[in-house]
Parts: C-alpha cells; structure tokens; sequence
C-alpha cells in the first residue's frame, strides 16, 4: 500500500460528514417547529413525526460516529506509513473502509426512513383534501 490509498479517502469520509451535519442540522429544525406545533395541538400524527425523527436523529448521530472512526483511522494509517510498518497500516486502512461502510449503510437506512416518513405525512395531508 502507497501513501495516497489512504488519501483518496479524506474528500470522501470529509463530504460525507459535511453530509451528516447538514442532514442532523436540518432535522433538529424540523424537530424544533414540530415540537412547537405539537404543544399548541397535541396532534397524535405529530407524536409518531416526532418519533420518527428521534429515530432518525440517533442514527445520524450513529452515522456521523462511524464517520469520525473512518476518518481517524484513515489518518492514523496515514501516520503509520511513514513509519514503515506496513500490517499495522494496512489494518488500520481496512478498520476505515469497514467504518465508511457501516456508516453508509446506517445512511442507508436513515434515507428510508425518511422516505417513509414523508410518505405517511403525503398520506396524511391526501386525507385531509378528501
């Protein structure tokens, strides 16, 4: 293994995180506005919303841990390399593959989630023009 197979990982676990954070960003918005609708109605819809973005919060945080490992890993395998021990760095390369793609399964997941949720409020709102 060179010194770059490493490298060619940080513009991807750095866009990725940047990813995290905006999405976690984002939903934490949605989770304040519906927290404030919901005191005002105390609306049974809104309840599993929220339920739905607890859920979906714990596993961008889950997604951006994996993340953070991936990136500390790839940089301690980058480290290692220039202190030739080559079994060391090529473990420590593989522990941040593993990392990126557990990550990107949770993300997966997170993504269907969501996708889930948005179709329960289209449903909901269908409703409410019929």
């Amino acid at each position: 293994m060179t010194s770059t197979s490493p490298l060619l990982l940080f513009p991807a676990i750095s866009l990725l995180l940047l990813a995290y954070t905006n999405r976690f960003n984002v939903i934490a918005g949605l989770t304040r506005s519906l927290y404030v609708q919901y005191r005002e109605t105390a609306d049974d819809t809104m309840r599993s919303q929220i339920e739905h973005l607890r859920l979906r919060i714990r596993l961008i945080r889950h997604m951006q841990l994996w993340g953070i490992g991936a990136f500390i890993s790839c940089t301690l395998a980058m480290i290692i390399l220039l202190i030739p021990i080559t079994e060391l760095s090529l473990t420590l390369f593989a522990i941040s593959l593993v990392s990126l793609i557990i990550s990107l399964f949770i993300c997966f997941f997170e993504v269907y989630i969501s996708g889930y949720a948005l179709n329960k409020q289209l449903e909901n709102l269908g409703r409410l023009h019929e």
